[in-house]
């Protein structure tokens, strides 16, 4: 997207044509349905962008790949094809995926939206884990409050794409001060 005005910047450093690649490669991506290659094993999957980007070689590349299908729990799954999987299952692999490069930052595209209500909170534990014992922000973007109130520590409200509230989610969610951010916290007119 071309942005109408202002700037973007990441630690520093404009998010321009002549950038974006360098900032990519800080920044891992979960998004909603899960985007495996399904003709790669899981493994597969986890040491392809490092060894594209050439930021592991071959060797580094797959003991990074054994220790994040360790963290995500799914060890045994390495020789696999994504389609033998379950949803939770795959997206915990995207998770992995996702890490593969060692980001700063971790984008999460609706990444619950998919999945039902228990895998999606074993998948909210997951991603809450990694930016508590990794220490890799977390960015999510989604529609259910009830994922924002479970991981989020602070929360902006868009209403037409421009922030309408921004604050700690306890604070947002005791005390809305928009109509935009009343509707998501209380949807039936409830109070939050």
């Amino acid at each position: 997207e071309i942005p109408t005005g202002g700037s973007i910047k990441f630690e520093g450093v404009e998010v321009d044509d002549d950038h974006i690649d360098a900032v990519r490669q800080k920044m891992g991506m979960v998004f909603q349905h899960f985007n495996l290659f399904p003709h790669l094993t899981v493994k597969q999957n986890l040491c392809l962008a490092p060894e594209l980007l050439k930021l592991k070689s071959k060797e580094e590349a797959s003991k990074r790949a054994e220790e994040l299908l360790a963290r995500v729990g799914l060890s045994d799954k390495a020789n696999v094809f994504p389609k033998s999987l379950s949803g939770g299952q795959q997206q915990r692999i995207a998770i992995a995926r996702a890490l593969a490069t060692d980001p700063k930052v971790l984008l999460c595209d609706e990444a619950t939206s998919a999945l039902d209500p228990n895998t999606t909170h074993s998948i909210l534990t997951l991603i809450k884990d990694i930016n508590r014992k990794l220490g890799i922000t977390v960015v999510v973007i989604t529609h259910q409050m009830s994922v924002v109130e479970e991981i989020c520590d602070h929360v902006a409200i868009l209403d037409g794409g421009v922030v309408v509230e921004l604050g700690e989610v306890k604070e947002i969610f005791a005390n809305p001060r928009t109509a935009a951010a009343r509707r998501l916290v209380a949807p039936n007119g409830g109070s939050a």
